[in-house]
C-alpha cells in the first residue's frame, strides 16, 4: 500500500473506531443528566427572585434540605424549604416527596402555615402549575425517566469558547406539556463535568416558550447547580434561583422529612 493510501486508511479507521464515535442523544442525557453525581444530601440557602415585565421584583429566601431517597418506597428524593425572608412569611414551611417515573404517582407535598398552625397536604393536579410562583413548573423540577422522551443529538456548537452537544428531547406521552426541549450539554472528556448549560422549552406548535440557563459548582466529587435563570419569552417574566452556603453529604436522616419537622423546624 502506498504511504498516502495508508495514511488515509488510518485516519478512516480512527474516525470509525468506538473511541471516536459520536455519542447518541440518549447516551448524552444518560451520562450528563442521570449519571451526574449530585451528592447523597444537601443543606443550603435558596434565594428565589421573581421579576415581571414592568420591573417589579419579589424575593424569597429559604433554608433548603434535600435528600436522595434512591427509589426506596418508590421515592426519588425529598426536599424541605423553610422561609426566612420576607419576615412576614418566616416559618412557612414546604415539603415535597418525588416519586419514581412509571409509578403513576404525582409528588406528595405539604405546606405548614405557622400563623394558623395549619398543616395542608397540597396535591399536584396539573404538572404545568407554577412552582413557588416561578417560571418553572412542577414537571420541570421533577425527575424524568430516560424512556419518557426520545433524545436526538441535533448538532455540536461552540459558545464562548466551550463546546456543547445540543440534544432535542421529544416527549412520548399523548398530551405533553411541551412539544420538545433543546438542551446544551458541555462536551467533556470521560463525561466529567458534562453539565447542562441551557434548555429551551417549545410548545406543541414549535414556538419557544421559555429559556433556562445554569451555572454549576463542584463540591468534593459532587456537582451542584449554583444558579438557575428562567425567562418566559412570551410574558417577559423571569425567575432566578440562587444557591449559597451549600453543604453536601452532611448525613441528613430520612426521618427528618416528616410533618413534625415542618412544624418545629430542623434542630
Amino acid at each position: 500500500m502506498k504511504p498516502l493510501s495508508l495514511a488515509i486508511a488510518l485516519v478512516l479507521a480512527l474516525a470509525l473506531s468506538p473511541a471516536f464515535a459520536q455519542p447518541t442523544g440518549e447516551e448524552i442525557v444518560q451520562q450528563c443528566d442521570l449519571n451526574t453525581n449530585i451528592g447523597q444530601d444537601t443543606r443550603s440557602t435558596l434565594t428565589v427572585t421573581l421579576k415581571d415585565a414592568d420591573g417589579g421584583e419579589q424575593k424569597h429566601i429559604y433554608k433548603r434540605y434535600w435528600l436522595d431517597s434512591k427509589g426506596k418506597d418508590q421515592i426519588v428524593d425529598k426536599m424541605m424549604l423553610f422561609t426566612e425572608f420576607p419576615p412576614a412569611e418566616a416559618g412557612i414551611a414546604f415539603m415535597r416527596w418525588g416519586f419514581v417515573p412509571g409509578t403513576g404517582k404525582n409528588a406528595e407535598q405539604w405546606l405548614y402555615l405557622p400563623s394558623l398552625k395549619s398543616m395542608k397536604k397540597v396535591s399536584v393536579r396539573d404538572p404545568g402549575d407554577s412552582f413557588l410562583g416561578s417560571d418553572l413548573t412542577y414537571q420541570d423540577i421533577s425527575y424524568r425517566g430516560l424512556g419518557e422522551d426520545t433524545h436526538k443529538l441535533v448538532r455540536e456548537q461552540k459558545i464562548n469558547g466551550k463546546d456543547y452537544y445540543v440534544v432535542e428531547s421529544v416527549p412520548r406521552e399523548k398530551d405533553p406539556l411541551y412539544g420538545k426541549k433543546l438542551a446544551w450539554y458541555v462536551k467533556a472528556a470521560d463525561w466529567a463535568g458534562c453539565n447542562k448549560g441551557r434548555v429551551e422549552y417549545y410548545d406543541t406548535r414549535g414556538s419557544l416558550i421559555k429559556t433556562q440557563t445554569f451555572t454549576w459548582q463542584k463540591i468534593g466529587d459532587a456537582w451542584l447547580w449554583d444558579e438557575v435563570y428562567v425567562e418566559n419569552v412570551r410574558t417577559g417574566h423571569s425567575s432566578q434561583f440562587k444557591i449559597t452556603n451549600p453543604e453536601v453529604n452532611v448525613g441528613l436522616d430520612d426521618g427528618m422529612f416528616r410533618e413534625h419537622t415542618l412544624r418545629r423546624g430542623v434542630r
